[in-house]
């Protein structure tokens, strides 16, 4: 019986981390299924999930504990799934502005409102092309429950960008 893990990794950026965890998962006869994983300043974060034989996962657990001793932290539970959710839509939002505080908490609160779940967000600041100024983009994958009345939502999103000042392209997948 395999179990799935997910864990988080974090510490001081330098080359071999991510062998260093592979190696670990590897040698514990464990299978890399999913991550995501960079560089934010000088940090190195990621978040990954595997499988492994049950009777691997506590020596597993252990010598990632270990790594703590090289700099790296690392938090490991087991993936317990959850209850089958009600059907979903996906979609993905893109946004483009003039960088302010309280933007992502704007965002995150407007799309919570619809009971939208976030997957994956990303986001960066950039210099303008032209003027220099902070421009902050972000992308964000997200699935969106079947109680959701899409054109309120569309409406919302094109509430909020106007309110910030900002472009953005809501666009629902397949």
């Amino acid at each position: 019986m395999h179990v799935p893990l997910v864990m988080t990794v974090m510490g001081k950026d330098r080359p071999g981390l991510v062998e260093t965890v592979a190696r670990l998962v590897a040698d514990h006869g464990g299978n890399w299924l999913e991550s995501r994983m960079c560089r934010l300043g000088g940090e190195f974060a990621g978040i990954l999930q595997v499988h492994v034989a049950k009777e691997n996962q506590a020596a597993l657990e252990a010598a990632l504990q270990e790594l703590g001793r090289q700099g790296l932290a690392v938090h490991v539970q087991v993936d317990r799934g959850g209850a089958a959710a009600p059907l979903l839509r996906q979609a993905r939002l893109e946004i483009v502005g003039q960088d302010r505080p309280g933007m992502v908490q704007q965002i995150a609160a407007a799309l919570a409102q619809h009971g939208v779940n976030i997957e994956e967000f990303t986001s960066a600041c950039s210099s303008a092309p032209m003027s220099g100024e902070r421009l902050f983009h972000a992308s964000i994958r997200m699935e969106i429950p079947s109680a959701c009345h899409l054109a309120d939502l569309r409406c919302e999103v094109e509430k909020l960008a106007n309110d910030l000042m900002v472009d953005a392209d809501f666009e629902e997948l397949g």
